[in-house]
């Protein structure tokens, strides 16, 4: 029996704009093995369950960071508040262009050793449970196991920052 979804074409333009439409906050990842730490922006993020309080977050595999989060199997996610889009900028660019980028944000080390934003409305700390392939990225899922309340500044959405995937 022939499979129904054979016969659909995706049109590139409307996935594209569709898939804009989508609402994310964007968050710091901080993780860390050994002396080696590093934080990048991410925004396909998830809570999946109440409980246990389960996380899900996509990071890309061609980045420095997943080595770190495959090895030491933690990572910290810092809320990034409306007034830290300079910040969020800051860490969405690629470690291989500035490795460095660590240095421009105040951030301190969490339970997890993995770096925090010292001044995040919100940060939790996740040991990974489970990971899968996912295209170009990995998805991690991830129980929560230290969350903190550090202000009650508003989160910062990709559409008040002005921020865009390439859909």
């Amino acid at each position: 029996m022939a499979n129904p979804t054979d016969q659909i074409t995706l049109d590139p333009a409307a996935k594209k704009a569709a898939l804009r439409m989508f609402t994310y906050g964007l968050y710091a990842i901080g993780v860390a093995h050994g002396e080696d730490r590093n934080m990048f922006t991410a925004n396909w993020l998830t809570q999946v369950s109440f409980e246990p309080p389960l996380v899900s977050i996509s990071v890309e595999n061609d980045g420095h960071s997943i080595g770190l989060l495959r090895e030491s199997g933690v990572f910290a996610i810092s809320v990034f508040s409306t007034d830290q889009r300079e910040q969020a900028g800051a860490l969405g660019k690629r470690w291989k262009l500035r490795p460095d980028k660590i240095g421009d944000v105040r951030n301190r080390p969490g339970v997890t050793g993995c770096p925090v934003l010292e001044d995040a409305p919100g940060v939790v700390e996740c040991r990974v449970i489970d990971q899968m392939a996912a295209g170009d990225s990995t998805v991690f899922l991830a129980e929560v196991i230290h969350a903190e309340v550090q202000g009650d500044a508003q989160p910062l959405t990709m559409q008040e920052a002005g921020f865009r995937h390439a859909g």
